[in-house]
C-alpha cells in the first residue's frame, strides 16, 4: 500500500517482491493464497482495506455522540484519508493498470478483459462519487453537530461500504486473474514509478499500518520487502507505535494484528 519513504510526495503503490513463503519452500503453517504476482496482491490487499474501514467507519459514527467535536474529526478525517487514498487507486487502474493490462493480454483474451474493465471503470467513477459524498457528509456533521448529519455520514459510509464490497468482488472475480497472468514485474515497476499520491509521513505510516493488519503472511512480506530501506526502519522504530495509537483512538480497541 502505501509503502514508501517518508515525504510528502510519495508512492502510494509498492513494488513487492516475491515474499518467501509463497514458494514451495513454505512453511505448514502458512495458509497458500491465491496465485497472484506484484500487481494482484496490491490489488487485492487495498480491496481489503477499503472493506474494511468504510464499514468500521460506519459503525463508528452511528455510535459517536453527534455534537462531540473531538470525536468528530477522528472520524471523519480517518474517512478522508482512506476516501484520498482510494480515489488515488482508482485513478491509477483506469490511467495505468487497466491500460497495461489490454495491451499485455493475448488476442484471444481481449474479448473477456475489454467488457471487464470497461464494467470496472464504469463501478468505480460511481464509487467516486459516493467518495466525495462521505467526504461532503463529513464537513456536514463536522459543522452542524446533529445527529441528523452523523446519521447523514454513517448512512453515507454503509452505503459506500456496500458498493465496495460488489465491485470488488467482481473485479477480483474477473480482472485479478488476468492480471495475475499477464502483468510482470516490469509492468508493475513502470506504474509505480510513474503514481504518485500526497501524502504526508504520518499518513503513510497510517495507511501502511492498514494495508498490513490483516494481511496474509505472503502480501505482509511482499509490503514490507517492496518498501524502501527508510520506510522499513520508520515502521519499526516508530511507525508500528503511531498506529497502533492511531487505531485506539478512532476505534476504541488496538488493532486486530
Amino acid at each position: 500500500m502505501a509503502a514508501a519513504a517518508v515525504g510528502t510526495r510519495s508512492p502510494v503503490i509498492p513494488v513487492p517482491r516475491t515474499a518467501a513463503d509463497d514458494g514451495p519452500g513454505a512453511g505448514p503453517d502458512v495458509e497458500p493464497g491465491p496465485p497472484t504476482g506484484s500487481a494482484a496482491g496490491y490489488q487485492r490487499v487495498l480491496h481489503q482495506l477499503a472493506r474494511r474501514e468504510f464499514r468500521v467507519l460506519a459503525e463508528l459514527a452511528g455510535w459517536a455522540p453527534a455534537a462531540e467535536a473531538p470525536r468528530t474529526a477522528v472520524i471523519t478525517r480517518h474517512a478522508d484519508l482512506v476516501g484520498r487514498v482510494l480515489l488515488h487507486h482508482h485513478a491509477v487502474e483506469r490511467e495505468a493498470v487497466w491500460p497495461a493490462l489490454l495491451r499485455a493480454v493475448p488476442a484471444d483474451a481481449v474479448a473477456e478483459a475489454s467488457p471487464a474493465v470497461e464494467d470496472a471503470i464504469v463501478r468505480c467513477a460511481r464509487i467516486d462519487r459516493m467518495l466525495r459524498d462521505v467526504m461532503t457528509a463529513g464537513r456536514q456533521w463536522a459543522v452542524a453537530g446533529t445527529v441528523a448529519a452523523r446519521d447523514r455520514f454513517a448512512g453515507a459510509c454503509l452505503d459506500l461500504a456496500d458498493a465496495v464490497d460488489a465491485q470488488t468482488a467482481d473485479e477480483e472475480r474477473r480482472l485479478l486473474p488476468l492480471v495475475a497472468a499477464h502483468l510482470g514485474a516490469d509492468d508493475w515497476a513502470e506504474i509505480a514509478r510513474s503514481s504518485r499520491c500526497r501524502l504526508s509521513g504520518r499518513e503513510q505510516m497510517l495507511v501502511l499500518g492498514l494495508a498490513l493488519e490483516d494481511a496474509c503472511a505472503a502480501d505482509r512480506a511482499r509490503l514490507l520487502s517492496g518498501a524502501p530501506r527508510a520506510t522499513r526502519v520508520a515502521w519499526r522504530t516508530s511507525g508500528a507505535r503511531t498506529y497502533r495509537a492511531a487505531v485506539v483512538r478512532l476505534r476504541g480497541a488496538p488493532p486486530a494484528a
